[in-house]
């Protein structure tokens, strides 16, 4: 049985998977909170069983890798022909899902700027395997690929040209969740997809034909639409006033943008949408509104893709708080009717039902996981047969 190993970093997260070749869950998991006091792993079996669990200090995702490998070990999983993992950003150059030799990763090295919290992490993990797994191939599908194909029109920013040819442009995140929507889909993609990822991170892409043309993040995953704490878009000016009014240097802002601000800046309580609807239902008018604000620019920028479109086909809301929450995918959806003509079956919204339209609605409404692992198994081995 060749085994395939996906590792999916975050700033304080590790999610992996093992796949068989026939694309078999044969282990996944994960551990949460890592570099904190709460931190967590667990290791689920092919059928969703807990097969380990603890509540360990991890300091590092390499930590947590090792006590993943020790696991696998420990239940005779074959050790991987590959591993694959999801990088966030390649810069201008690695835009293209590969495998990893020294060059991709001085180039990640030198382009660690773009992602300053993503791209460490990811090299560490990088590093981490190759011990674990010595020779063994790895393979870099990074978040961008899928966006390669937006027009000038979308990527390029309104700015002096000297700085497109830095590399500042729009790249767009979530590649991987957004090829899995369409992988799943398969024949029956719409002319005219919207999908909404919407998680701690939050990012929604017009997709006609399968392919991207546009999508809500800029040239790093802080820009779009209000997150768990990233604001999503800003009044540039903003940013001068907070550099010149409160004297913040560039290391405090990057602390207000990708720690302090969005869902968590708004409530005041956390950024778990759980614990703010739980507040907003508490007559909480801060959880109130920062639900208002994050639902209202979810529907401007799909109303905004159904013109880019030309009509909306497909919506699709995925990730965490897609997948799971009602609230938002209602009020979103409210919003839309009386411009696109869509309708929801309440019913089904409630059960988070898989097709979630009314009768009569002019646009279909779905809920689709996304599989970002399962994805970066199929890169993995369309790389390793060339």
């Amino acid at each position: 049985m060749s085994l395939v190993l996906v590792i999916n970093s975050g700033s304080s997260s590790l999610k992996f998977g093992v796949f068989d070749g026939q694309e078999r869950t044969i282990l996944s998991g994960g551990a949460q909170g890592i570099g904190n006091d709460h931190a967590s792993l667990e290791v689920l079996g092919s059928g969703g069983e807990t097969l380990y669990a603890d509540k360990e200090q991890y300091g590092s995702q390499g930590d947590a890798l090792r006590k993943i490998a020790e696991q696998m070990r420990s239940s005779g999983t074959e050790p991987p022909v590959a591993v694959g993992h999801r990088i966030v950003h390649g810069g201008p150059t690695l835009v293209e899902h590969q495998i990893v030799t020294p060059a991709v990763l001085k180039t990640l090295r030198d382009d660690v700027h773009f992602a300053p919290l993503h791209i460490p992490p990811a090299i560490a993990l990088i590093e981490e395997v190759e011990k674990l797994y010595p020779g063994t191939p790895q393979f870099a599908c990074f978040d961008t690929a899928f966006h390669q194909t937006m027009p000038e029109a979308a990527w390029r920013m309104p700015l002096p040209a000297q700085y497109s040819a830095e590399g500042v442009r729009r790249y767009g995140f979530h590649g991987l969740s957004y090829e899995s929507i369409v992988e799943a889909l398969g024949a029956n993609v719409p002319h005219r997809l919207v999908v909404a990822h919407l998680g701690n991170g939050a990012s929604l892409a017009a997709i006609r034909d399968g392919k991207s043309i546009d999508t809500s993040m800029g040239m790093t995953p802080t820009g779009g639409i209000p997150m768990g704490t990233r604001p999503g878009d800003l009044d540039p000016g903003i940013l001068l006033f907070l550099m010149r009014k409160h004297r913040l240097n560039a290391d405090q802002l990057e602390e207000v943008l990708n720690r302090k601000s969005g869902l968590a800046g708004l409530s005041g309580i956390s950024s778990d949408m759980r614990e703010i609807e739980e507040a907003a239902a508490g007559d909480s008018h801060e959880a109130a509104l920062a639900i208002e604000i994050f639902c209202r620019a979810i529907a401007k920028t799909i109303a905004a893709y159904a013109v880019v479109l030309g009509g909306l086909d497909l919506l699709v809301f995925t990730g965490g708080i897609g997948q799971h929450s009602v609230g938002t995918r209602s009020s979103v959806c409210r919003e839309l009717e009386p411009v696109l003509g869509l309708k929801l079956n309440g019913d089904a919204n409630r059960s988070n039902g898989d097709a979630i339209s009314a009768p009569g609605s002019r646009c279909e409404v779905r809920i689709m996981a996304a599989e970002e692992e399962l994805q970066i198994a199929r890169h993995c081995r369309r790389l390793l047969a060339r």
